[in-house]
């Protein structure tokens, strides 16, 4: 198995299932209704929504950093804020994460071999640049489980609180 080979299927793996830490972020965002992504069951902690439009928006970000964009923060911010509550705007979400996935494992699946071993732009912890093209796709798969444990905790502070 080659870098590229390795690096879409650790995505795949992060967004998908059978990830060797636990649920993958499709799993756990299954059976999530709007109402329990857009719940608090943790004071000041981000909701399973908020935590999904974060994720999207980096995948999308990274995409198009990969695909030769200057680095900044998602073009819906850090942390898009959730504006209305309803199966339909959630189901957008959902579909928005997808299409940020796509975009992502399209990218990766097109880039040249020699970028893999490229640095992308200087050392800016907050906007996760400095790294490998390769260091920051693994950096994504490994944004996608972090967001995911997160993910599980909300859900079983949900089935506590309920």
């Amino acid at each position: 198995m080659n870098i590229r080979e390795l690096l879409l299927d650790t995505l795949r793996r992060s967004f998908d299932g059978e990830a060797w830490h636990g649920p993958a972020l499709g799993d756990a965002l299954s059976g999530v209704t709007a109402v329990d992504a857009a719940a608090r069951p943790i004071p000041n902690a981000h909701s399973i929504w908020e935590i999904t439009l974060h994720v999207a928006g980096w995948s999308r970000e990274v995409a198009r950093r990969l695909d030769g964009g200057m680095p900044g923060e998602p073009e819906a911010g850090d942390w898009p804020v959730v504006t209305e509550v309803s199966e339909a705007a959630w189901l957008g979400t959902l579909e928005r994460l997808a299409a940020a996935r796509e975009a992502l494992l399209e990218v990766v699946a097109r880039l040249p071999d020699e970028k893999f071993a490229e640095r992308m732009g200087s050392a800016d912890a907050p906007l996760g640049t400095g790294h490998t093209f390769a260091g920051t796709i693994e950096g994504v798969a490994q944004h996608n489980g972090y967001h995911a444990g997160q993910i599980v905790m909300l859900r079983k502070a949900l089935e506590t609180a309920g």
